[in-house]
């Protein structure tokens, strides 16, 4: 992966063991709309992107009586709390990160709302190793098109050739390299056979150290 300019993180299923965490508030916000066994939603389908595209697909099939933003609202709420509750920063990311900032610039490129990453970038000192975090609230398009990735750039001030990226899903995946990126998956979330397109496919955070450092 060497030589680059700037590393870009995805958030959920890289720094944070969040996807089960999304899952179990999802599952909870449908259980209390009476549809804990009926509301068709397959998660990973979800991976690596944004929560409103859940909740299209829950809309356009159930036609609930809330709006989009009020289900948005509460399944973010019940999120945080679990993060909250939880703090599941996979074990090997602080070192990593620290060692990385140590020598290049780091930013966030996350399908998650700004006020979810503030969350989870307050644990175990990550924020001051992130000068730049850019939320699918951000852009106009979420993964897998590359917005987030390319403003990520644009913010680093590095051309996109020079980053690499690190990401858990097929979607981010895609759209790093539609981006002009490199990109490392790494297996928290999908296996291995799934994020196949990426340049490099890891399953532990001692591999992405060294391919990177």
């Amino acid at each position: 992966m060497r030589p680059y300019s700037a590393v870009i993180f995805d958030m959920d299923g890289v720094i944070v063991d969040s996807e089960p965490r999304h899952e179990q508030a999802f599952l909870d916000v449908f259980r209390d709309l009476g549809r804990g066994d009926t509301h068709g939603i397959h998660f990973p389908d979800y991976y690596g992107r944004s929560d409103q595209a859940v909740w299209i697909d829950f809309v356009a099939r159930h036609q609930p009586e809330q709006t989009l933003e009020e289900l948005t609202l509460r399944k973010k709420d019940r999120f945080l709390q679990l993060i909250r509750e939880a703090r599941p920063i996979f074990p090997g990311i602080p070192e990593l990160v620290a060692k990385l900032a140590a020598s290049t610039r780091l930013a966030v490129a996350s399908g998650s709302s700004h006020e979810v990453i503030e969350v989870v970038l307050g644990m175990r000192g990550l924020k001051a190793h992130f000068p730049v975090v850019v939320s699918s609230q951000d852009v106009l398009r979420g993964k897998p098109a590359p917005d987030v990735f390319l403003r990520a750039a644009e913010r680093l001030g590095v051309a996109p050739e020079g980053c690499v990226v690190i990401e858990d899903a097929a979607a981010g995946v895609a759209a790093a390299r539609a981006a002009g990126m490199r990109v490392i998956g790494i297996t928290n979330s999908l296996p291995a056979e799934k994020l196949a397109d990426a340049h490099a496919v890891v399953s532990g955070y001692a591999e992405i150290e060294r391919l990177l450092l």
